[in-house]
């Protein structure tokens, strides 16, 4: 997978200024280094851009670097509702967001994901494109909300569903989330609002699209 992911980051990627600013940001201020891979980053971009997705919600901001890859999929049109735990992170996110021109297309709702899942749902939401990048344990709350809070059609993504490539490679080191993801993945396979499909780009995507 690492050679693989190299090989298409290495033709595919061009060298990015501020998503690289993006990324010293984060480590200059003690976050872990978690971001979306860049052409995890890449594809966000073309799926929102392709899906002509206006209304963007993402759980999980980080210091903002997938934020921007969505943002640059909507251009000048579209929103960003943004998910993070950490009051810190997410004021790094708009730092980051605002650096790229999109600072006011994004609001942050901070604290407990699910409470501010449960606040969208009864402000009646919705959303046509979805970006799961957070705690592995809540994967399959978070898409259940996210199929409550999806216009038709919407499509919902969710990042680091190889855990690794030990979700299918039992020669690979198991993760924490390992079983998690196996089960999410099922999930998303099996579900019947959903067309779903995995991409073993970056740490896999999960792409699906919620059925009219």
């Amino acid at each position: 997978m690492k050679q693989i992911n190299s090989y298409i980051d290495s033709v595919f990627y061009t060298k990015d200024e501020l998503l690289e600013e993006v990324l010293s940001s984060i480590e200059e201020n003690g976050m872990r280094s978690i971001s979306v891979s860049p052409s995890t980053g890449k594809l966000l971009t073309l799926l929102v851009s392709i899906s002509g997705a206006k209304n963007v919600l993402e759980i999980g901001a980080l210091g903002g670097y997938s934020g921007i890859c969505l943002a640059r999929g909507f251009g000048k049109e579209g929103t960003l509702t943004s998910l993070e735990l950490v009051e810190d992170y997410a004021t790094l996110a708009h730092q980051n967001l605002s650096k790229a021109g999109f600072g006011d297309q994004v609001s942050y709702m901070t604290g407990e994901a699910l409470q501010s899942l449960e606040k969208l749902v009864s402000d009646n939401k919705q959303f046509d494109f979805f970006f799961i990048d957070a705690d592995k344990d809540n994967y399959e709350n978070y898409l259940k909300y996210c199929i409550k809070l999806a216009e038709p059609g919407a499509l919902i993504v969710a990042d680091n569903v190889l855990a690794g490539g030990s979700v299918a490679d039992q020669s690979a080191k198991s993760k924490r989330y390992t079983e998690n993801m196996k089960k999410f993945n099922e999930m998303v396979a099996n579900h019947p609002q959903l067309e779903s499909l995995l991409i073993p780009i970056g740490d896999g995507l999960t792409v699906s699209k919620v059925k009219e």
